[in-house]
């Protein structure tokens, strides 16, 4: 097995909206505003090379929505996802398997593509099979008011109608919650931020590195109490979030982020305060 790390772009977002009611005297010190109040962020993949598997977990914003709508999210840079792939030699084309932890538009919106004539939407990779799970499926489809606007139906539709759309299997009521996969790896399931969102465990190299998502979407966010503000059931995203941060501890896993600016991957320690971050490293750094 071989991971690689996959940028797909940058955006901003408001700083406020990213730490919920944690002062901005606080958060600021890591995750600094500018003078409209906005933080920089990433979307972040991550690609498994696993035998005759190629994985990609979640997929970026894509760039098939209208300039309105990129203009809400302040896109920068000039990195892309092809770009990213064609890095460690691989082409969109090659990818077997797409893994969307939820389907936000920063997270699926790659997912989706228009033909070469823009006349319909078709799966960006054309040679995968795009997994979720039932539970935050329907909750994506019928989605409540308060998570519209994050989950837009061209960039989730399409996958089904492909035929390429596979469901993963959701723990029962008072089991683990976390599950084996036919992927390689396992999945957690946490419904803070939203229902039935998957976080993937990774053995890799003698070490289990969690890509983090959503539930501690940068470094900044590790505290218990630094929930963001868009997570629909925010004390539920705190319960969920002091038990990770605790078996982190206990298993010694590494997060991999998708939304922190600066940095791929990070321990955590056990201090006075409560758990907070110890180190930040790269993929490079890590594993050479």
């Amino acid at each position: 097995m071989k991971l690689y790390p996959i940028e797909t772009g940058y955006f901003k977002l408001d700083g406020g909206a990213m730490f919920g009611i944690v002062p901005k005297t606080i958060w600021n010190k890591t995750n600094p505003a500018d003078a409209n109040n906005l933080i920089n962020l990433a979307m972040r993949c991550l690609l498994i090379e696993d035998g005759d598997r190629l994985i990609l977990i979640d997929t970026g914003i894509g760039n098939k929505q209208n300039e309105k709508f990129f203009s809400f999210y302040y896109l920068f840079g000039d990195v892309t996802l092809d770009q990213s792939l064609a890095k460690h030699g691989f082409h969109r084309d090659d990818i077997t398997d797409v893994f969307l932890t939820h389907l936000h538009f920063d997270h699926c919106g790659g997912a989706i593509q228009w033909n070469n004539s823009k006349e319909f939407l078709e799966p960006a990779f054309k040679n995968a099979t795009f997994w979720s799970n039932e539970g935050h499926w329907n909750w994506a489809t019928e989605p409540n008011p308060r998570e519209k606007a994050s989950f837009l139906k061209e960039n989730i539709l399409p996958i089904q109608d492909s035929g390429q759309l596979k469901m993963l299997s959701l723990p029962k009521e008072g089991e683990n919650r976390i599950i084996n996969t036919p992927l390689g790896f396992d999945v957690m399931f946490v419904d803070g931020h939203t229902e039935k969102q998957m976080l993937p465990i990774i053995t890799y190299k003698g070490k289990k590195i969690v890509y983090i998502a959503d539930l501690i979407p940068t470094t900044g966010n590790i505290p218990l109490i630094y929930v963001i503000g868009f997570d629909t059931r925010p004390l539920l995203t705190v319960d969920e979030k002091g038990k990770f941060l605790d078996e982190a501890i206990e298993n010694e896993y590494i997060l991999f982020f998708e939304h922190d600016f600066e940095f791929e991957l990070a321990t955590l320690k056990r201090t006075e305060k409560g758990i907070r971050l110890a180190e930040t490293f790269s993929f490079t750094e890590v594993f050479g």
